[in-house]
């Protein structure tokens, strides 16, 4: 499969050859599912904690006696059931992360790059390199483009320059290739690669 290759000044830049093995396949959305769930669950912090009976600074002592008072029985004051008492079966701190097989999660990333071009949403620029670190010469160039909402993959080091510049435009993000990923893919609307980034991909699904 072959793309246009496009600068950032909106000009042609020749064309760029796709593989079918990373670019091509049937996006499977349970594939895709399970790579975002296992992505979030390693994510999230899991610091909730709430504070069961025996973290509640109450006295033990039984509260009233057992016979006579035509109450109900009960004995310590940090019961769930009171006031003041601990939480019954609440949150602990944790990790939330979970195993997925590196094979599922290669197989993820192609799939979510497959996704992109299906929809006629990957667009390959020849280099992300700016000038200067100006957010408004940026932000026009992108505008030039329609890019709007766009995930950019450059190569393995990235242009501090443009890196600077894309920093403070709403709804863009800029990864270099080894930062890659499913989730930050498919929450973008246009996926924007450099021809390094192009190649480093058929490098590493070679």
């Amino acid at each position: 499969m072959e793309l246009n290759v496009k600068t950032l000044e909106g000009k042609d830049a020749g064309k760029v050859s796709l593989s079918d093995a990373i670019f091509g396949l049937e996006p499977r959305e349970d594939i895709l599912a399970r790579v975002i769930r296992w992505q979030l669950a390693k994510k999230q912090q899991g610091t909730h904690q709430a504070k069961g009976r025996a973290d509640v600074a109450r006295t033990g002592a039984k509260m009233y006696k057992q016979k006579g008072t035509g109450r109900a029985r009960h004995h310590s004051a940090r019961a769930p059931q009171f006031r003041g008492g601990g939480k019954a079966h609440g949150p602990v701190a944790r990790s939330h992360e979970h195993d997925l097989p590196k094979k599922v999660r290669a197989l993820g990333l192609r799939h979510a790059l497959s996704a992109k071009f299906k929809a006629e949403d990957v667009i390959v620029i020849d280099n992300l390199v700016a000038t200067e670190a100006k957010t408004k010469a940026l932000a026009g160039a992108f505008e030039t483009l329609g890019l709007t909402n766009a995930l950019f993959i450059g190569g393995a080091e990235l242009d501090s320059n443009f890196k600077l510049a894309a920093k403070n435009i709403p709804n863009i993000d800029v990864l270099p290739v080894q930062g890659i990923n499913v989730y930050d893919i498919l929450r973008r609307g246009k996926l924007v690669l450099s021809k390094a980034a192009v190649e480093a991909l058929e490098e590493r699904f070679k």
